[in-house]
C-alpha cells in the first residue's frame, strides 16, 4: 500500500504491539523507585539559660550582697571562767537608761566611736523627731498621740538594732524609761529587740542634771521642775537589780570605760528584767 509523498507515516510499532518511545521521553525508570529526597532538619536552638535564682522572701539585698533579717537578738554567751569578756571586740546590744541631762547620747556616741568593732547608735528622741508635720511633743502633755508616736518610735528602734545585729554591727541605744511607767517600760524594749539587750542606767546627781539641762537649746531643754521631777522618778532604778552608773563626776570618755566595766560583767551574768 503506497503513501503519498509528505504524508505522515504512522508511528512504528514494536513486536508484541507496544508503541515506540519518541526521542525525548524518559518513561518510568525501571528497577526500584529511589525514595523521595527529605527536606533539611533545622538545627535545634540552645536551651534558654536558667533563670536567677529567686531571693528568699523576707531577705533583702545591696547589690549582689544578701542581707539577713534581724531576728530577736540573743542572749550573749558568756566566756569560758578563765577568760574576762572584752565588750569592745563583742557584738552587742545595749540600751542606755537615764533622765533628760544625763549625757546618754554624749557617752553613747562616745563609746560608739571607740569600740573596735562595728558599732551604731540609734537615740529614740531623734526617731522621734522624724515626724515633723504634726508631731506630738511629750512636753506640751503626754496624751494618745505623743503615747503612739513614742511607741513607733520605740519600735522602729528596735527594728534597727536587729537589723545592725543580723548584720554583724553592735548598736546601742538610749531612752528615758521611767521604772514606774509600763507604757514606756523596758517590757516594750524587749520585745522589739530581744532578750539579749543590756540595759544600764546612767543616773547622775541631780544638780549636775539641772546644769547639763541649762547647756541644751531646743524642745529638748526641760524646765527645771520638769527635769527635777523626772530626776525623781528616775530613783526608782536603784534596787531594781539592773547596772547603775552614777557619773556626777566623770567625764565622757571616762564614763565610757567604766561602762565598758559594767557590760563586761552584764555580759559573764546578764541582769535579771
Amino acid at each position: 500500500m503506497q503513501h503519498a509523498v509528505g504524508s505522515p507515516l504512522p508511528p512504528p510499532h514494536q513486536p508484541g504491539g507496544a508503541p515506540q518511545q519518541q526521542p525525548g521521553y524518559l518513561g518510568a525508570p525501571s528497577g526500584p523507585v529511589p525514595p523521595a529526597p527529605q527536606p533539611p532538619v533545622p538545627p535545634v536552638p540552645p536551651p534558654p539559660a536558667p533563670p536567677h535564682a529567686p531571693v528568699p522572701q523576707g531577705t533583702d539585698t545591696t547589690g549582689h550582697v544578701p542581707l539577713p533579717p534581724g531576728g530577736p537578738v540573743p542572749m550573749p554567751s558568756a566566756p569560758p571562767a578563765p577568760i574576762v569578756p572584752d565588750p569592745t571586740a563583742t557584738t552587742l546590744a545595749v540600751l542606755l537608761i537615764g533622765p533628760a541631762g544625763a549625757g546618754k547620747t554624749s557617752v553613747a556616741k562616745f563609746w560608739a566611736d571607740h569600740r573596735r568593732v562595728p558599732t551604731a547608735h540609734v537615740s529614740l528622741d531623734d526617731v522621734r523627731e522624724w515626724v515633723r508635720s504634726g508631731f506630738a511633743d511629750p512636753q506640751s502633755g503626754w496624751n494618745d498621740h505623743s503615747e503612739a508616736q513614742y511607741r513607733l518610735a520605740r519600735r522602729t528602734c528596735g527594728f534597727a538594732a536587729r537589723n545592725f545585729l543580723a548584720n554583724g554591727i553592735s548598736c546601742i541605744l538610749d531612752d528615758a524609761i521611767f521604772p514606774d511607767r509600763p507604757a514606756v517600760g523596758l517590757g516594750g524594749w524587749k520585745r522589739h529587740v530581744g532578750p539579749g539587750l543590756l540595759p544600764v542606767v546612767l543616773l547622775p546627781g541631780l544638780e549636775v542634771v539641772l546644769e547639763r539641762n541649762a547647756a541644751r537649746s531646743g524642745n529638748r531643754r526641760l524646765t527645771d521642775e520638769e527635769v527635777a521631777r523626772i530626776h525623781g522618778r528616775m530613783a526608782g532604778w536603784y534596787g531594781s537589780g539592773l547596772p547603775i552608773i552614777d557619773n556626777s563626776q566623770l567625764d565622757v570618755p571616762t564614763t565610757a570605760r567604766v561602762l565598758d566595766d559594767v557590760l563586761a560583767r552584764a555580759i559573764a551574768s546578764p541582769p535579771k528584767w
